[in-house]
Parts: C-alpha cells; sequence; structure tokens
C-alpha cells in the first residue's frame, strides 16, 4: 500500500530569538530562571516576548526520551523531539510528519518511508534518515534505549537509511503500529557518544538539541521546565515565544495561581473547581471526554520474567474468585456521581470509549456487576469464612485484610480509595487504606509490597502501547523496576498480542482482537478499570485568545497526541502585554523563595514539591 497526503503548512521565515537569548550559558542559566519564577515571567518587551505558563502536579521523571514515562516527561519531548507520523489534531488519524509518504511490500515486512529534506535540528545540522535509522537501531541493540518504547521496536530486524531521505524497516512479522510509532527522534550526533542510556538523563547541557516547535532551555529539578520557540522549526513557528512548565503538587494552589494569572492553564481540576471557575471573567473552561482510565490492580503474586517469586502481596489474591468478587462489591456509579460530580462514566474495557473501534464492553454472562450479595455468595462458596468481627478468612487461614495504596496527591484517587474501603467491608474484607506520598506507592509497586494500588494510563489513538504493558514480557527481569503496573501473565493474552500487531492490513480485525484482550483482563480482575472520567481544564482567556483541541470537537488541551496545542495558542492582545505571563503583584503567595547573587550571576529558588508517578 502506499500514500501521499498534502505537505503541512510551511514554516514562516522570521528573525530567530532563540539565538539572542542564549548567547551565553551564565546568561541562559538567569533567563531560565527568571522565566521561572511567576513575578518574572511578566516580562513584555520584545527581548522577552510572550510566555505561556503551565502548572503542572508531577516532575519529569526524565529528560531522556529513552528513559521518560510520565506524561509530563512524554508531552515536552513531543514539544522538542519530532516523530515519523503524527496524529491529525481533529481525527486523531495519522498525518505526515518527518515522513513526507510511505508505501509496504506485498507482504508487510518491509516498510520504506520518505523523510522531508528540509528539516535541520536545532543546532543547525541537517536532520535526516540516518538520525531515524539509528534511534530506531540503538532501541532495538540496548535494552536501556528500549526502556520507555521498546515495544515499538521489538518486532524490528532492522532499520536502515539507504540516503538521507530513504528509511527501510524490515519487520519480522508483519506490524499494525508502523504508522504510530511514537517514538521521539533524536540527533545521532549528539547521542552517539551517550555510553550508559540506562543512566544518562539528558539534563545537564542546555539548550537541548531537539527538531521540535520548541527547545527545553531550562530544568530545575521537581520545579520547572523552559522551553523557547524554535523559529525554524518545519512547520509554522509557535506562537508564543516560551513556555514554562511549573511544578504545582496542590491542585488547590493551581486553581489560585490561575485565577490570580500567575499561570495560564491549568489541568486535573476537579468538578467543584470546574463549576466553580466556570464563568469566572478571563478564565475558560474546558471540559474533554476522557483518554485516561482510573483503574486499580491487584496483586496477583509479583514474580520476574523468570518466575521468581517476590514481594509480600496477600496470598489470598492469587485466587481469581477473590478479585472477581472484589469487583462485584464495587458500584462504579457510586464513584461517577459522588467522585466525579458526573464528569466521567462508569468503565468497563481497558480501552475508552473515547476509541470506538476499539472500545468493548462484557457479554451479559460476562459481567462483574455492582452486586454485594452475589460477591458474598462468591466467596462464601470458595470457603472464604466470615469472622465474627466481620472480616473473612481464606481457605488457608489468612486473614483478608488487604493494604491499599493511594496517591496522595490526586483527590479524586483519595476519595476513590474511600470508597473501596467502605464497599469491601461490604463482603468481609478490611483495607488498611495507605494514603501516601506516589514515591512511596511507587517503591511498593516496584517492590511487589502491596495488595491492591490506584493506577490509571492515558490511551493513544493506537492501544498498542498499553496493552503492552500486561504481556509477560513486561515483568521485570528483576525485583526493583517494571514497564507494567500489574505483574500481569496470560498466555492467551500474549497469542492475542502479537496476533493484533500482526493484522496490519484488516482494521476490523484487528479491533476485535484488541477486545478479546480486553476480555481476558476483565476476567481475571488483576486490572481493574473504575472509570473514563472527563478531562477538565482552564486557561486564562485574556492571556490565550484561542487553543486547539483534540479531537475536536470535545477533545483535551493538556496530554494531547502531538504538540497542537502550543503551537496553536495565540496570546490574547498581541503587542499589548496580554498573554506574557503575570504581573509583579502576584509574587506575594507563591510559596518560592528567591535568593540572588549579583556578582556571580547566579540564581536560586526553592519550592514545595512531591513527585507523581502518574505514567502516559
Amino acid at each position: 500500500m502506499a500514500t501521499n497526503l498534502p505537505d503541512p503548512p510551511r514554516r514562516r521565515s522570521r528573525r530567530s530569538r532563540l539565538s539572542r537569548r542564549l548567547l551565553s550559558a551564565t546568561a541562559a542559566t538567569a533567563a531560565f530562571a527568571l522565566a521561572a519564577l511567576p513575578a518574572a515571567a511578566a516580562g513584555t518587551d520584545e527581548d522577552s516576548g510572550t510566555t505561556l505558563t503551565v502548572a503542572v502536579s508531577q516532575p519529569a521523571d526524565s529528560l531522556s526520551p529513552f528513559l521518560a514515562q510520565r506524561l509530563i516527561s512524554t508531552n515536552l519531548h513531543r514539544l522538542s523531539y519530532d516523530y515519523l507520523t503524527n496524529y491529525d489534531p481533529a481525527t486523531n488519524e495519522p498525518i505526515p510528519a518527518l515522513a513526507e509518504s510511505w508505501d509496504t511490500s506485498d507482504d508487510g515486512l518491509t516498510w520504506t518511508f520518505q523523510i522531508r529534506d528540509d528539516v535541520e535540528w536545532s543546532d543547525g545540522e541537517p536532520l535526516t534518515a540516518d538520525d531515524i535509522a539509528w534511534t530506531y537501531t540503538k532501541m532495538i541493540e540496548d535494552d536501556a534505549a528500549a526502556t520507555a518504547n521498546g515495544n515499538f521496536v521489538a518486532n524490528f530486524e532492522s532499520a536502515t537509511a539507504p540516503d538521507a531521505t530513504t528509511l527501510e524497516i524490515v519487520l519480522s512479522e508483519p506490524q499494525a503500529t508502523m504508522l504510530a510509532l511514537d517514538i521521539p527522534i533524536v540527533p545521532r550526533h549528539i547521542w552517539e557518544d551517550v555510553e550508559n542510556f540506562g543512566e544518562f538523563n539528558n539534563d545537564e547541557d542546555f539548550p537541548i538539541v531537539g527538531s521540535g516547535p520548541f527547545v527545553i532551555t531550562g530544568y530545575e529539578p521537581n520545579q520547572s521546565v523552559t522551553l523557547e520557540a524554535n523559529d525554524n522549526y518545519w512547520r509554522d513557528p509557535p506562537r508564543f515565544d516560551r513556555i514554562v512548565f511549573t511544578t504545582m503538587p496542590e491542585q488547590d494552589a493551581q486553581v489560585e495561581a490561575l485565577r490570580s494569572g500567575e499561570v495560564s492553564l491549568i489541568s486535573g481540576l476537579t468538578p467543584a473547581q470546574a463549576d466553580a471557575l466556570e464563568g469566572e471573567d478571563g478564565i475558560t473552561v474546558n471540559n474533554a471526554t476522557g483518554k485516561r482510565f482510573q483503574a486499580f490492580t491487584i496483586n496477583p503474586g509479583a514474580e520476574t520474567q523468570d518466575g521468581e517469586a517476590f514481594g509480600d502481596g496477600h496470598p489470598a489474591l492469587q485466587d481469581r474468585v477473590l478479585r472477581q468478587a472484589i469487583m462485584r462489591a464495587i458500584d462504579k456509579d457510586e464513584i461517577v456521581e459522588n467522585v466525579y460530580g458526573g464528569y466521567a462514566e462508569p468503565a468497563e474495557g481497558y480501552i475508552p470509549s473515547r476509541y470506538p473501534d476499539y472500545a468493548w464492553t462484557p457479554a451479559d454472562d460476562q459481567r462483574l456487576d455492582f452486586d454485594v450479595d452475589a460477591a458474598n455468595r462468591m466467596l462464601d462458596d470458595a470457603g472464604y469464612e466470615m469472622g465474627d468481627d466481620g472480616v473473612r478468612t481464606s481457605p488457608d487461614g489468612d486473614r483478608l485484610e488487604l493494604r491499599l495504596h493511594v496517591h496522595n496527591d490526586r483527590p479524586d484517587y483519595v476519595s476513590i480509595g474511600q470508597v473501596l474501603t467502605e464497599r469491601l467491608a461490604g463482603i468481609g474484607i478490611e483495607i488498611d487504606n495507605q494514603t501516601v506520598d506516589p514515591g512511596v506507592l511507587s517503591d511498593a509497586l516496584n517492590s511487589g509490597d502491596y495488595d491492591l494500588i490506584m493506577t490509571g494510563w492515558s490511551v493513544n489513538p493506537d492501544p498498542d502501547y498499553v496493552l503492552g504493558i500486561h504481556t509477560c514480557d513486561a515483568l521485570p527481569e528483576e525485583p526493583g523496576t517494571m514497564r507494567s503496573d500489574a505483574y500481569f501473565c496470560n498466555e492467551e493474552y500474549d497469542e492475542l498480542y502479537a496476533e493484533q500487531l500482526a493484522t496490519y492490513d484488516d482494521p476490523q480485525a484487528r479491533a476485535d482482537i484488541v477486545k478479546d484482550m480486553q476480555a481476558i483482563l476483565y476476567e481475571e480482575a488483576v486490572v481493574n478499570v473504575l472509570t473514563y472520567a472527563n478531562t477538565l481544564e482552564a486557561y486564562r482567556s485574556d492571556q490565550i485568545s484561542s487553543i486547539q483541541v483534540q479531537p475536536d470537537p470535545g477533545g483535551n488541551i493538556w496530554g494531547q497526541d502531538g504538540h497542537w496545542s502550543f503551537t496553536s495558542a495565540t496570546p490574547a492582545g498581541a503587542g499589548s502585554g496580554a498573554g506574557a505571563g503575570p504581573s509583579a503583584g502576584v509574587l506575594a503567595g507563591v510559596g518560592a523563595v528567591v535568593v540572588v547573587a549579583v556578582a556571580g550571576g547566579a540564581f536560586y529558588f526553592w519550592r514545595r514539591s512531591k513527585t507523581s508517578e502518574d505514567r502516559e
């Protein structure tokens, strides 16, 4: 097959301001520190330009595209690196990016991509097919380089560049995701000197060389990341000159920062916050369909890929009957109404209903619907005896007291944890509700020292990635790290995963296989999806006059599959200073302490911060 879509808009020619801002390392550090501080972001003169400030709840886990998995990090990489293809901002369908066109061999094993000849890296070096081939080959050959996105190349035999504008990929089996390879392309001339891809975080030398619409120019761990517009981007350059992502773990603090004009955009609002902001002067609320699911996973017995058991998960949870009874005790409609105020829908399949081709619902005879009486009968029949204290004991004599790990920085998860605690008491399960810092939660997950744990993933238009994290290959090679979050391993599921990946020429057949995979996840009740919550966001309409949602209409701004929101965002009142950031008067109450060492030209600041383990 072949495709040759129209060229995207050509870039405008205008004088680059990026080189002016980065005259020296000292000047760059100072400029970044000023931009990262809310009051300093208010500059409106020609040199400072317009700044879009985004409050985010989680810090970046890594600036290396080979390692990063958190949502904030993958969004940064979509802004600073280009991809082989991209997704249409309105329809989510694949469109050209670095690849202008492509065709496949009759057997589907060889893909040939024609690469644009007018793209440069931000340091002026040409971007060629060799950079793309090198990026993919490094992931094929180096397990550490495959940490974040290795599933996309696991089926690659080779990736080569016969010439500067031709990329050839040979597969061992046909692969349905060849137009959805969500892998940032890195510059070979920079990265080929890296010695250890498992340790290199790409966070010491700035600006970071990339090819996207923005360039990462500054980074303060757990505090902020600054990006400058790449005026030489091959598409139309961004309309804002700078973006500052500032870490604010407390959602209420984000809301107040938006109200004061300190930040331009926030996401992850609670229903009460969204309702309170609706109609306020200078603020627009965006209520988008959910691309993320909210769930909890049950520890079925943590094991490595070699079958080595570890951790201290409750042994009774290896029983599918108990896991299914837990699901039958939970009222998802209650969570939708009481936790999300109706801004969600109860979930059944693993893929959100936003993606109708892949969305799945169980047949009547498969349903694990809310039914406390049925759940109690299941446990009675399986030999789980109810104690005088209202807590059951397993057939092996183990009391059913289970730990539930919940993110303390997610108000919705905290509320869901309370609902689960109350509901599971109704079937004789005592919950130790451990609402903890996400770092503690992550440690418990990686060590296998948990029973139930809250989780959630954003789902891309192509579902391969989130399906791949539940294959047996996603189990850890040794205790301590993992690509999944459920210790799920099922031979039938793995066979179907391979089959859907190979079904590249029949979208409907592939979708049917994906639905069969979701049926297995549902029946095994290790990965338990509860809701698809709407994405509730708000932005300062007196700073941003317009911004692209994805899909359009009804889509989200933050967490897009692409860079469209930030490249389309238009400053309000261009030339008047609106949209350039907050005024100096909002410095008070920020929670930042600033020390300026004039002689050394150094700027330091601290903010309260914590980690978050929400991944893409």
